[in-house]
């Protein structure tokens, strides 16, 4: 699907929703705007506060289980970027309402439900993190200069406060999941819980079963030389390219390669690439708005760049 389109039903969607909440409050959605009926599922949005200091309120969906609300899991989702709004997480991959594929018509998009949705195991909190992401915000400028290991801590904050508030969901199986950026958050976080919870100072304490990531970001040295043997084995390249690039590769700055049999190996290895769509092998490549470098220098880059993106 076109990036403009998909931007124009975004922008829709974000200003249907943000007249249903404000900040400091908690409002149950029974209905949303381009959706037939009543919502099938309890859809709750709210903001929590996490810097008293600069007014930092991170903005959540909370959606409860379709199965057992009481004894289902409980699953923290953060979508990658970063600073991206979690509402692509909600709406196109893992929740319970996407968009109507249709040409646009200068109508109001249309919703319908989503049968492979993840709220039929777990009760999901879609988190607009960090500060600046979607409809969190800060009241002070000061408040937006958040990095990856503060962002964490706030996340940690908001979990405290949120569950605090939901009492009711403290003893369900709590799990941290993420895709893309997320997986450089989520196990930093994850572990800082954990030690609150070894050391008794966990207030309230979080039933924490484990985390899961999907396609993560987990740093460059880590994901850039990964990419190579997981196209391989997914068919995307030949035992030839693969086994090139590992004889002559090893040792070497993918991004700028002194070998020359593995900067030319490479360069092929990103042409294959550009074929597939990043963030999901099966998946068509998007069309960008504006056109790409097409050098090999470019292509070599993007194999770190594409992370942050």
């Amino acid at each position: 699907m076109p990036r403009p389109f998909m931007a124009l039903q975004l922008i829709f969607l974000l200003l249907c929703l943000l007249s249903l909440v404000s900040a400091a409050e908690r409002n149950l959605v029974a209905n949303l705007p381009g959706f037939d009926g009543v919502l099938p599922f309890q859809l709750e949005t709210g903001y929590v506060n996490v810097d008293q200091e600069n007014g930092v309120e991170l903005f959540y969906y909370f959606i409860q289980s379709e199965g057992d609300a009481h004894h289902d899991p409980v699953l923290l989702w953060l979508t990658g970027g970063d600073r991206c709004s979690v509402l692509s997480g909600l709406a196109f991959e893992i929740g319970p309402v996407k968009f109507v594929i249709e040409p646009y018509n200068r109508s109001l998009p249309r919703l319908q439900y989503n049968p492979y949705t993840w709220t039929k195991a777990a009760s999901i909190i879609f988190v607009d993190s960090p500060v600046g992401a979607g409809f969190s915000f800060s009241r002070n400028l000061k408040g937006y200069d958040v990095g990856d290991i503060s962002a964490s801590l706030q996340l940690k904050k908001f979990l405290a406060e949120w569950f605090s508030e939901h009492p009711d969901f403290l003893t369900n199986p709590f799990y941290i999941g993420g895709d893309s950026y997320a997986g450089k958050i989520i196990p930093f976080l994850a572990q800082k819980i954990s030690e609150d919870l070894e050391s008794g100072v966990s207030r309230p304490a979080l039933n924490l079963k484990g985390y899961l990531v999907g396609n993560p970001g987990t740093g460059e040295g880590i994901d850039v030389e990964s990419r190579v043997p997981y196209a391989h084995g997914h068919g995307i390249i030949s035992d030839q390219l693969y086994e090139t690039i590992m004889e002559h590769c090893h040792g070497e700055d993918y991004s700028k390669p002194k070998n020359v049999i593995c900067a030319q190996a490479l360069n092929r290895f990103s042409k294959l690439l550009d074929e597939c769509m990043m963030a999901h092998i099966l998946y068509k490549t998007c069309v960008y708005v504006s056109p790409r470098p097409k050098d090999g220098t470019e292509k070599r880059k993007s194999l770190k760049e594409k992370l942050k993106h």
